[in-house]
C-alpha cells in the first residue's frame, strides 16, 4: 500500500520561471496504472477554496474515520485467526488420527485458513491496478461506493459463512480485502483541502490504515471477554455499520470529484483559452462579451484565493526545499523521461521487484503464520500466545508510531542509505526469527517487523518517484506490487515445505528467506550506490563543461587574451 504515505496529488504553487531538474516533481501522480482507455470528460476544476473550511475538515475527519474501520481490516489477521480456530472453521478437514490427538489447529485446517490471508493479501496489491484506473476515470464518491459495496459482501460471506452449502470465508476475506484500496487510495486527493497541511492530512489517513488492523484485535477481545458467545456472525453483521457509513458520507459529505491541485488551479488560472467556450457563439455578442468577461474575471481571481490556501508561505521557497529534497536523494531522476518498457528492463527495476518480492512474501508469511511459528520455536503453546497477543496490539501501534520518522529518513538521507537501512533491519528480523528457547528474541522480532512493515512499503515507492518518475509512476510501480502481491501464492508452498519437509519447525523456511533476501538486498544496495555515485560524477562534469571563465574583477581584459605559455591569469 504504500505508494499511499509519500506521495500525493498535491502540486506546488509556483510562479512561472525557467525549467529546473526537478520540473518532474510537481506533475500530478496519476493513480491510473495502465494509462488511459478513454478520453477523460472534462470537469470545471474544484478548488478547495470553494469548499467552506468546515466542511473540508468534516471530510477529512470522516475519511480518517472510515479508512480506520475499513481500509486495511484484513491485516489483522493474526487476531483473527485463533477466534475462527475456536469456532472450527475449517476443523473438517483435519483427519481422525489430528482429531483424536486433539490438536489445536491441524496442517490442512491451517492451510486453509493461511490460503484465507494470502488470497486477501494478493488481492489487496494487484486490486492497486483497477483502483487507479476507476479513481482517474471516474473519481472518488465511485471509487469510495465500490469499496462500501465490497465491504458489505465481505461482512455479509463472513456472517453467514457457516450456514452457507459453500466455502464462503475465502470469498468473504477476499471482498473485505477489496473494499480498503477502495475506500482508502480515493482518501489521497485530501490532502488538497489544505495545501499547507498535506504532510499532516496523509499522515493520518495512513495512520488510520495502519490502525485499522486493530479492528479483529477488538473483537477478539470482545470474543473472549464474552466466552465465545460473541460469533463471528454477530461482529460482521454489526460491523456492516461500516460500509454503510462509508455509503452515506460519499453521498452526503465527500467530493464527487478530486480537489485540483495548486498547480492545476494556476494553470487553469493562466490559460485564457477557457474564456471561450464553442457554444458562445450561440450568443449574441453582447452576451458572449458579459460572459467572457465574468470567466475571465473568475480566473484571475482564483490565484489570489490559492495565495490564502498557502498563507504567506513563498512559492520559490517551496520549489527549493523540495528540489533540495531531490538533489540529496543521489537518485532523483535516474530514469525520467524513459518509457515505461524501457525502465522495467533496466536492474533499477529488476532488482527493486525482486526485493519487494521476497519482503513482501516474508512480511505477510510471518503475519499468517505467527502463532504457529513460536509455537515450535519457544516449544510452548501459552508462550506463543503472549507473544501472539503482542504482535496484535503492536501492529497497528507501530504502523502510527512509525510514519513521522519514516518521513524525517526518506527526506534527509540518500536512497543508497535508505535502502542500507532497510536491509539491516530486514536481516535483523531474520537473524531474530530463528532463535529458538526464548522470549526476548520474539519481542525483539515484533517490535522491529511492525517498524519495519511501514519503512518498507514507504521507501519502496519513495525510490520509484524518484528513480522512475511521476509520468510512468502507476505502471513501473503497479507492475511491482502487482508481482509481489502474485508471488504470495508461494507462501502455500512455504507453509506446505515447513509442515511437511521440516515437521513444523520454521527455521529453514525463515534461513531461506533470509538469505534470499539477503542476497538481493546487498546487490541492489550496491548497484543503486554505484549508480548514484556516477550520477554524482556526471553532474559535475556537466557543470564544470557548462562553467564559463569569468574576469577578476580587476583582470586587464588585454592581458588576458594575450599569449603567454599556454597559461592565463585573472580568471576565476
Amino acid at each position: 500500500m504504500a505508494m499511499y504515505t509519500r506521495r500525493s496529488s498535491t502540486e506546488s504553487f509556483r510562479h512561472p520561471r525557467a525549467p529546473s531538474p526537478s520540473t518532474s516533481l510537481h506533475r500530478k501522480l496519476s493513480f491510473n496504472p495502465v494509462g488511459e482507455w478513454s478520453p477523460p470528460v472534462h470537469e470545471e476544476p474544484v478548488g478547495a477554496f470553494e469548499v467552506s473550511r468546515g466542511k473540508r475538515i468534516l471530510q477529512v475527519l470522516v475519511a480518517c474515520i472510515y479508512c480506520l474501520f475499513g481500509a486495511g481490516v484484513v491485516f489483522g489477521f493474526a487476531a483473527l485467526k485463533p477466534v475462527l480456530i475456536e469456532q472450527g472453521v475449517y476443523r473438517e478437514r483435519c483427519s481422525k488420527e489430528e482429531l483424536r490427538d486433539g490438536v489445536w489447529v491441524c496442517y490442512e485446517q491451517e492451510l486453509r485458513l493461511n490460503l484465507m490471508f494470502t488470497v486477501a493479501a494478493v488481492s489487496t496489491n494487484v486490486c492497486a491496478l483497477p483502483v487507479g484506473t476507476v479513481l482517474d476515470r471516474f473519481g472518488p464518491r465511485v471509487s469510495g461506493i465500490i469499496g462500501a459495496a465490497f465491504l458489505t459482501l465481505g461482512a455479509l460471506s463472513m456472517a453467514f459463512a457457516a450456514d452457507l452449502p459453500f466455502d464462503a470465508y475465502v470469498p468473504g476475506y477476499l471482498f473485505l480485502a477489496l473494499g480498503g484500496p477502495f475506500i482508502f487510495i480515493s482518501s489521497f486527493q485530501l490532502s488538497n483541502t489544505f495545501p499547507r497541511r498535506s504532510g499532516l492530512i496523509l499522515a493520518l489517513l495512513t495512520g488510520a490504515f495502519d490502525t485499522s488492523s486493530a479492528v479483529f484485535l477488538a473483537y477478539r477481545l470482545l470474543y473472549e471477554n464474552s466466552n465465545g458467545t460473541f460469533t463471528p456472525k454477530k461482529f460482521f453483521l454489526i460491523y456492516l455499520i461500516v460500509p454503510a457509513f462509508v455509503l452515506v458520507a460519499q453521498l452526503f459529505i465527500m467530493p464527487a470529484h478530486s480537489y485540483e491541485t495548486v498547480g492545476e488551479l494556476v494553470a487553469h488560472a493562466e490559460d485564457p483559452t477557457l474564456d471561450a467556450h464553442d457554444s458562445d457563439n450561440e450568443l449574441d455578442s453582447e452576451h458572449r462579451s458579459a460572459i467572457q468577461q465574468a470567466r475571465r474575471e473568475h480566473r484571475e481571481s482564483v490565484v489570489s484565493e490559492i495565495t490564502g490556501l498557502l498563507g504567506t508561505k513563498d512559492g520559490f521557497a517551496q520549489e527549493a526545499e523540495e528540489e533540495k529534497k531531490a538533489r540529496r536523494s543521489g537518485v532523483w531522476g535516474a530514469l525520467h523521461g524513459k518509457t515505461a518498457l524501457q525502465q522495467i528492463s533496466t536492474p533499477w527495476f529488476v532488482l527493486i521487484t525482486l526485493f519487494t518480492v521476497l519482503q513482501m512474501l516474508r512480511i505477510n508469511y510471518f503475519v499468517a503464520t505467527i502463532r504457529t511459528q513460536y509455537d515450535n520455536l519457544l516449544h510452548s503453546h501459552h508462550r506463543a500466545i503472549q507473544i501472539n497477543e503482542f504482535f496484535d496490539v503492536a501492529l497497528p501501534l507501530g504502523g502510527v508510531i512509525s510514519v513521522p520518522f519514516i518521513g524525517l529518513v526518506l527526506d534527509n538521507t540518500s536512497t543508497p542509505f535508505v535502502l542500507a537501512l532497510l536491509v539491516t533491519m530486514a536481516t535483523m528480523i531474520g537473524v531474530f526469527g530463528v532463535i529458538p528457547d526464548a522470549m526476548w528474541p520474539a519481542y525483539a522480532n515484533v517490535c522491529l517487523f511492525v517498524l519495519y512493515r511501514p519503512f518498507y512499503y514507504t521507501a519502496v515507492s519513495d525510490y520509484a518517484a524518484k528513480v522512475f518518475g511521476f509520468a510512468t509512476f502507476g505502471k513501473v510501480y503497479g507492475l511491482v506490487i502487482c508481482l509481489a502481491g502474485l508471488f504470495n501464492f508461494t507462501q502455500t508452498g512455504l507453509d506446505a515445505l515447513t509442515h511437511k519437509r521440516f515437521g513444523n519447525d520454521p527455521i529453514p523456511v525463515n534461513l531461506i528467506l533470509l538469505v534470499s533476501a539477503l542476497v538481493v538486498g546487498v546487490a541492489l544496495v550496491g548497484y543503486v550506490w554505484m549508480k548514484s555515485r556516477s550520477m554524482q560524477r556526471e553532474k559535475l562534469e556537466q557543470e564544470a563543461e557548462g562553467a564559463r571563465e569569468v574576469l577578476m574583477p580587476e583582470a586587464d581584459a588585454r592581458e588576458v587574451e594575450r599569449e603567454h605559455g599556454g597559461e592565463g591569469y585573472g580568471t576565476a
